[in-house]
């Protein structure tokens, strides 16, 4: 039977949308499940603060009454105003292997596309570049994270049979944790810390990051430094709010370093947290009944071997200069002494040599890369 498209109109038809990658994927032992009720706070047009400058809707496909794929359709007009285009962009996509469904899903989101102006099609992308974007090309054997996507390797040879092209890759990379920090890395630290006047700065209370405004200042600085890169968009103070509710209170303080100035000026911070796939598999991407305590136990009690570096960010002016040597020097003892074996990097840039460089001191393997696609409409 031919494959049917459904918008997505009642909370029902977006519980099976949110639902359908983990049942699609519940057997697969590389896939990491989003939580189901942060999916929820994500699509939600009340809570989702990017919905301020984003517009969306989503698809299921269907045959036989059985769902068979899904995909979201996203216009995000303050992206497309800073990069000067006419995007929409296609994200969240799933389909079993048959090229009537995705070329369904894919003219789906071409069309509510073209409706409203736009010129090109783009992704996998989220709302913005804090949700999980990029399409695995590569490194289909080894274990997701909480922050990137998982798809069965038939994907890429589905878009490409539509005619989607490489618009940019990220690769991923596993850092290995050295049994000391590297001397050269050590010395650079000191001449830098010296030069700039900088220092380090470890945080001591969760309230005292959010009363004193903290949270907020490095998420701006985040916008600062990650504002050339490819498909950003400046985060609002809303979604700030968002973020900074949702992440400081499951941060462990010792594995997250500032750097500052000689006036105290943010200049650079390092936010890690031990590896959450396993757990969140554990919990499949629920935290009732008992999925909070899958998450928790990884978190401070039993922690596995494999870390997660979720975010770097050096401000524009000092980038380039060795500053991550002093967030790295800080934070490798913190490793060492709470047992990790090797850090997930998450996506990087490939064209972004400024943090390619700051592994070369390192033992690393490049095993991920992901892909977004484009099309003209």
């Amino acid at each position: 039977m031919a494959v049917e498209i459904k918008k997505v109109t009642t909370r029902g038809e977006l519980r099976k949308f949110i639902r359908f990658n983990y049942e699609f994927y519940k057997d697969n032992p590389y896939s990491v499940p989003d939580l189901y009720d942060d999916m929820l706070n994500t699509f939600s047009r009340e809570k989702n603060a990017a919905f301020d400058f984003c517009e969306a809707d989503y698809f299921l496909a269907m045959r036989e009454g059985k769902i068979v794929g899904r995909v979201a359709a996203i216009i995000n007009r303050r992206a497309n105003e800073t990069w000067n285009k006419k995007t929409v962009r296609f994200g969240w996509i799933d389909f079993v292997d048959d090229p009537e469904v995705s070329r369904a899903l894919i003219d789906t989101v071409k069309a509510w596309g073209r409706e409203r102006g736009m010129e090109e099609i783009e992704g996998p992308l989220g709302f913005t570049d804090l949700d999980a974007e990029g399409m695995l090309v590569e490194g289909f054997d080894q274990l997701s994270t909480m922050a990137t996507i998982y798809n069965y390797p038939y994907y890429p040879a589905h878009m490409e049979r539509l005619g989607l092209e490489k618009q940019a890759d990220w690769v991923e990379m596993k850092i290995y944790i050295p049994d000391a920090v590297p001397e050269k890395h050590r010395r650079i630290s000191e001449i830098i810390a010296r030069k700039y006047g900088l220092h380090v700065r470890k945080l001591t209370t969760k309230r005292g990051i959010i009363k004193s405004g903290l949270a907020h200042r490095i998420f701006r600085l985040v916008n600062e430094a990650y504002s050339p890169l490819f498909g950003f968009s400046r985060m609002t103070e809303r979604q700030i709010d968002r973020y900074v509710r949702m992440y400081v209170p499951v941060l462990d303080l010792r594995m997250v370093t500032l750097v500052e100035d000689a006036a105290g000026e943010l200049v650079a911070v390092g936010i890690s947290m031990p590896s959450l796939s396993r757990a969140l598999q554990r919990a499949h991407g629920r935290l009732l009944p008992f999925g909070w305590f899958h998450l928790l136990r990884a978190l401070f009690w039993r922690r596995p071997r494999i870390l997660d570096l979720l975010l770097v960010a050096v401000r524009p002016d000092y980038q380039g200069k060795g500053v991550n040597a002093l967030l790295f020097t800080d934070l490798i003892p913190v490793y060492q002494k709470l047992g990790f074996e090797y850090a997930e990097s998450n996506p990087e840039l490939e064209t972004n040599g400024k943090v390619q460089s700051q592994w070369q001191y390192f033992r690393t393997e490049q095993h991920k890369r992901r892909r977004c696609y484009r099309a003209p409409l």
